[in-house]
């Protein structure tokens, strides 16, 4: 299991780093500096999952739920908050 996640936003290069949560729920990664998760959504699948506002931030791009498997999917990522819309790439490090 990878234990390191980062996503790299296309348009400024912004590095965002998720660690694995190894606490004996299901996988999850939590943001390195905010309570903000990766983790498997039983409806979307994998999704960013800001806990204090309790939204659904981010999303596998061209990966459909059918075909996600136990880890985050790489590749690119949107993400929505307020009117603001950015692509990532989600990479194992």
């Amino acid at each position: 299991m990878k234990n390191h996640i980062e996503m790299h936003r296309y348009c400024d290069g912004a590095i965002y780093k998720f660690y694995l949560v190894e606490d004996g729920a299901a996988t999850r990664y939590r943001r390195e500096d905010k309570n903000i998760w990766i983790l498997r959504h039983p409806e979307f699948g994998w999704i960013i999952w800001d806990d204090i506002d309790n939204t659904l931030m981010s999303r596998p791009w061209d990966t459909p739920i059918n075909q996600q498997d136990d880890t985050p999917p790489q590749g690119d990522w949107v993400s929505k908050k307020d009117k603001n819309s950015f692509v990532y790439k989600l990479r194992y490090v």
